[in-house]
C-alpha cells in the first residue's frame, strides 16, 4: 500500500509541478494582462469539463463489475459522445464568452480550444481500470508526459508569439499527447459502444457528480469571471496566479488521497474494516489540508520581498488566505471520498453549497468596491461551513464514527494558521498539528 501511495504521490506531484512550472514560465515571459487572457482559457476548459462530468473514472473503479469489458466499452462510447457534444458547445459559445470578458478579438482562440474536449474524449479508460488492481503506473505516465512536453515547448512558443497564444498552444499539445499516451499504455482495444442500459446506469451514477461539477465550477471559476469582469484582466492575472499557486498542491493531495483510498474503501464497504479505512481517509485529508494552508502562508512570506516593485506585487498578500481556503477544501474532501465509496455521490454537492452562498456574497462585495481579500475570506467561511456539513453527513447518513481527537487537532491547527498571518510564531503550532494528525493516522482507528 505504501509503495502505491508513494508512486501516486510522486506522479501527481510531478504532473502538478510541471503544470505549475509551465504557468510560471508563461507568467514570466508575457505581460500580466496577457496572462489574464491565458487564464480565461482555463475558465473555458473548466466550463466544458463541468458540463460533461459524469464520473466515468470513478465508476470504473467503484462499480463491482468495473473490470467487465462490456461496461468499459459502454463508458468509452459515452465518453466519446460527451467529448463531441462539449466541443460543439464550446465552439458555439466562443463569441459570447469573448464578448462577456471584453476581448472579442480572442474569439478564434476559444473556437480552437473546442478541439480539446474531443481529444479528451478519445482517452483510453484502461488507465483508470488498472487502479482497481493497484496498477497506478499507466495513469501516472499518462498524466506526466503531456505536461512535460508542453513545458519544454512553452518557452520557444512564448518567445515566438510573445503573448497569450503560447498558452493556447501548450493546452492543445497537452490534450493531444494525453490521448495518445493513454492508448500506448492500454491493454484492451479501444472500442466505443452504444448501450442504452449501461448509459442509463452511468447517468444515474453520474448526475450527482455532474451537479457537484457545476457547483465546483461556480466555486473555483465564477470568482475569476467576476474579477475579470469587474476589476479587469490585470487583477485577474494576479488573482489567477494566486489560485494556481495554492490550488496546485491541493490537487496533488486530492488526487492522491482519492485514487489511493477509493478502491480500498469500495472493497471494504459493508465490512468491519470500513470504519477504520474511512477514518484513515478523513484524517489524511485533514492533515493534507493543514499542510497546504501552511505552504500558502510560507510562500506568501517568502515571495513578498521578491515581488515588491513588480507587476505581481499584489500577489504575496493573497497567498496565505488562499492557502487556508484550499486547505479547508481538502480537509472537507475526505468525507466526499467516503460517501463516494458507498455510492453516495451527492455528498460532495451538499458540502459545497455553503461555498456557493459565500461566493454570491463575495461577488456582491466586489461589485461594491471591496478588494480581493474580502472575496477570499468569505470563501474561507464558506469552506468552514462546508466542512461541518460534510462531517455531519458522514456521521448521520453514512454511519461513520469520526475520531474526535483528529477533529479537535484540525480545528486548533486551522485557528493557528489564521493567527500566523498576523503573528508568525503561531505557524509552529500549526505545523505541530499536522505532525499530530499524521501520528494519529498511523495509530489504531
Amino acid at each position: 500500500m505504501l509503495r502505491s501511495v508513494l508512486l501516486l504521490l510522486s506522479g501527481n506531484m510531478a504532473t502538478s509541478g510541471l503544470l505549475f512550472a509551465r504557468n510560471l514560465v508563461v507568467a514570466a515571459l508575457i505581460p500580466v494582462e496577457d496572462y489574464g487572457i491565458a487564464a480565461t482559457f482555463a475558465l473555458a476548459m473548466a466550463a466544458v469539463e463541468m458540463a460533461s462530468s459524469f464520473g466515468l473514472q470513478q465508476q470504473i473503479v467503484q462499480a463491482r463489475d468495473g473490470d467487465d469489458a462490456r461496461l468499459q466499452d459502454a463508458l468509452t462510447g459515452f465518453q466519446l459522445l460527451r467529448g463531441v457534444l462539449a466541443s460543439v458547445v464550446l465552439f458555439a459559445v466562443a463569441g459570447p464568452l469573448a464578448a462577456f470578458l471584453g476581448i472579442p478579438e480572442v474569439t478564434w482562440a476559444y473556437q480552437v480550444l473546442a478541439a480539446v474536449p474531443l481529444l479528451k474524449g478519445l482517452q483510453h479508460l484502461d488507465i483508470h481500470r488498472f487502479n482497481r488492481d493497484g496498477r497506478f503506473g499507466p495513469l501516472v505516465v499518462t498524466n506526466a508526459i503531456p505536461p512535460a512536453v508542453s513545458l519544454v515547448l512553452i518557452w520557444p512558443m512564448a518567445v515566438w508569439f510573445g503573448d497569450w497564444r503560447a498558452m493556447l498552444g501548450a493546452i492543445l499539445i497537452h490534450a493531444g499527447l494525453g490521448a495518445v499516451v493513454s492508448h500506448v499504455v492500454a491493454d484492451r482495444r479501444w472500442r466505443p459502444v452504444f448501450d442504452r442500459h449501461l448509459w442509463a446506469r452511468t447517468m444515474t451514477f453520474g448526475w450527482p457528480i455532474l451537479l457537484n461539477a457545476v457547483v465546483l465550477f461556480v466555486v473555483f471559476q465564477a470568482d475569476k469571471l467576476a474579477v475579470g469582469r469587474i476589476m479587469g484582466l490585470a487583477p485577474l492575472g494576479v488573482f489567477a496566479m494566486g489560485v494556481t499557486l495554492t490550488l496546485t498542491p491541493s490537487l496533488v493531495a486530492a488526487r492522491t488521497i482519492q485514487t489511493a483510498a477509493l478502491p480500498r474503501l469500495s472493497a471494504s464497504a459493508g465490512t468491519q474494516q470500513f470504519t477504520r479505512q474511512a477514518n484513515r481517509t478523513l484524517v489524511a485529508s485533514m492533515a493534507a489540508g493543514l499542510a497546504i494552508a501552511m505552504a500558502g502562508i510560507v510562500t506568501g512570506w517568502a515571495s513578498a520581498k521578491v515581488l515588491t516593485g513588480t507587476d505581481w506585487a499584489g500577489l504575496a498578500p493573497l497567498l496565505g488566505p488562499l492557502g487556508i481556503v484550499q486547505g479547508l477544501r481538502i480537509a472537507k474532501s475526505g468525507s466526499a471520498i467516503v460517501g463516494l465509496a458507498l455510492g453516495r455521490s451527492g455528498n460532495a454537492v451538499l458540502s459545497n453549497l455553503p461555498r456557493v452562498a459565500a461566493l454570491i456574497v463575495g461577488v456582491a462585495a466586489l461589485s461594491q468596491g471591496s478588494g480581493l481579500l474580502v472575496l477570499i475570506w468569505l470563501g474561507a467561511v464558506g469552506e468552514t461551513c462546508g466542512f461541518v456539513l460534510s462531517a455531519a453527513m458522514v456521521t448521520w447518513r453514512d454511519g461513520v464514527r469520526w475520531d474526535m481527537r483528529a477533529v479537535a487537532i484540525f480545528a486548533v491547527g486551522t485557528g493557528l494558521s489564521v493567527a500566523a498571518l498576523v503573528w508568525p510564531p503561531a505557524a509552529l503550532g500549526a505545523v505541530g498539528a499536522v505532525v499530530a494528525l499524521l501520528a494519529l493516522r498511523r495509530g489504531p482507528a
